[in-house]
């Protein structure tokens, strides 16, 4: 604990980080509390993916190797565990049997996550994930912009005839009225389709899509500049980022990898460039240890989620 009460990570100075709890950044545990701010929640669900499973153990393959990410970014100065109660808020009990159930269950959960005024930074399990998550912020926050961080646009109506998926998640947000489709960017998109507009039907409906052909070879703090004046200061938005959205060469975990895509650096710009925004919660997904047996693909993953806390408004830059 600080002087102002906020819960630290342990130190690799106090305990070996090969020792110590086994929770986000080594922070405390905590049940869902008015207390808290932020909450990291882990979903440990794989059965909404259509190709390799595995991300059920994300979230604790992501936790294990957050012991090496230190409380203060060094470029950018934020610090937020001075600036946020922050603490690990264990996992969703999703129903490993039955995908819809599972929905159902992480619904739930995030309404009474909502309940208690906690933003909340989720470790998955694959992208089916982030449409429930969705749903309940909506209820209290209303229609949401969305940075959306990926290899694939997920917006597919239906896959094996199933209409709620990691594959279809955005075209039933959008059709729910979750997300502004005006104020909904993807950034990532790459690879072979299955025909020439397998990206239109969002871009139809407003969605700004930026292709990973786009983003080769350049910064992409000026992308971030055009996403910032797009959604403003004042909506409520929600960062979701895939990991397959990182090109496989420093991401090989995870279940559906597509090459020729983002970097590390332009990771980091990316969530760097959300500061400035609403940010009300974020996801990190995706995640499948067993094809990264070296544990670089979770390492990346947990710098890229004290990234996203880094960005939350009010986090402070010494």
């Amino acid at each position: 604990m600080t002087d102002n009460n906020f819960n630290q990570p342990l130190g690799g100075n106090q305990m070996p980080r090969f020792g110590g709890p086994g929770t986000m950044f080594r922070l405390p545990s905590s049940e869902i509390s008015n207390d808290l701010d932020i909450g990291i929640v882990g979903v440990p669900l794989d059965i909404g993916a259509s190709n390799r499973s595995g991300t059920r153990f994300g979230p604790r393959s992501v936790r294990n190797e957050s012991v090496l990410v230190r409380p203060y970014g060094m470029y950018t100065k934020a610090a937020p565990f001075d600036s946020f109660q922050i603490a690990d808020i264990g996992d969703t009990p999703i129903n490993t049997f039955n995908l819809a159930d599972s929905i159902r269950i992480i619904e739930a959960h995030y309404d009474t996550i909502m309940a208690s005024n906690i933003k909340p930074v989720t470790v998955g399990g694959d992208h089916t994930i982030s449409l429930p998550i969705l749903r309940a912020l909506h209820k209290k926050h209303g229609m949401m912009a969305l940075v959306h961080v990926d290899a694939h646009a997920d917006i597919n109506d239906s896959m094996f005839g199933e209409k709620e998926c990691h594959g279809t998640i955005f075209r039933r947000a959008i059709e729910e009225g979750l997300v502004d489709p005006k104020k909904m960017i993807q950034i990532g998109q790459r690879a072979t389709g299955y025909s020439a507009g397998d990206f239109q039907w969002a871009v139809d409906r407003g969605v700004r899509v930026v292709q990973a052909e786009e983003c080769w070879l350049k910064s992409l703090v000026p992308l971030m500049e055009e996403v910032r004046e797009v959604i403003g200061e004042d909506i409520p938005t929600y960062l979701t980022f895939d990991i397959d959205g990182i090109d496989p060469a420093f991401a090989p975990g995870t279940g559906t990898p597509e090459p020729a895509g983002l970097t590390s650096p332009q990771a980091l710009e990316i969530i760097r460039g959300m500061w400035g925004t609403n940010l009300i919660g974020a996801d990190l997904v995706e995640v499948s240890p067993p094809y990264d047996t070296s544990g670089n693909t979770s390492l990346l993953a947990a710098n890229l989620i004290f990234e996203m806390l880094c960005s939350f408004p009010g986090c402070i830059r010494r």
